[in-house]
């Protein structure tokens, strides 16, 4: 594993330019928004009928949440961009699969209301985020651990997903 100190030696130019992060923050966020429009009516609907688990926290939890989560794939992913060697092309896959899955979990969730299949597909989610993570350790430190909160709440909304299937079926 290299060391911080290592990493910054091997990108002799820095990371990615300004522009690269904003492209990176904007896709995220857009992706993000992809979601947030599948999760709408569904929480204004159908969501409310669900019996949840007590440890669900309020609605307006879940927007900051995700947007600062956003934020931080992006930075990281930006951290690595141009990390040199091979691993850089299969970070950048995990990374586009990932934000792929996690539009998806909206749909399946709040436009379907499939919680079941939904959980399937965020483990998914959890599997290529726990990958992400070391391909990140691998390159950048700080990349990889700007990615612990990420880790937590993916793993926090599993269990929520979890119970709220088990406790509607």
């Amino acid at each position: 594993m290299a060391t911080y100190e290592q990493a910054e030696q091997a990108r002799p130019d820095g990371h990615g330019n300004l522009l690269t992060f904003v492209v990176l923050a904007g896709l995220t966020l857009l992706m993000g928004g992809m979601g947030a429009l599948a999760t709408a009516r569904g929480v204004a609907d159908w969501y409310p009928t669900l019996t949840k688990p007590s440890f669900n926290p309020p609605n307006w939890v879940f927007g900051p949440v995700w947007t600062t989560l956003y934020l931080l794939m992006a930075y990281s992913m930006w951290l690595v961009w141009k990390s040199p060697g091979p691993l850089r092309q299969v970070t950048r896959l995990t990374f586009f699969g990932m934000l792929s899955v996690n539009a998806l979990w909206s749909l399946l969730f709040f436009g379907l209301h499939l919680p079941g299949l939904a959980l399937v597909d965020l483990l998914l989610y959890l599997i290529l985020l726990s990958l992400w993570y070391r391909q990140l350790r691998a390159q950048d430190p700080l990349a990889a651990r700007l990615q612990l909160p990420h880790l937590a709440w993916v793993s926090f909304a599993g269990a929520l997903n979890a119970s709220i299937w088990w406790l509607n079926q």
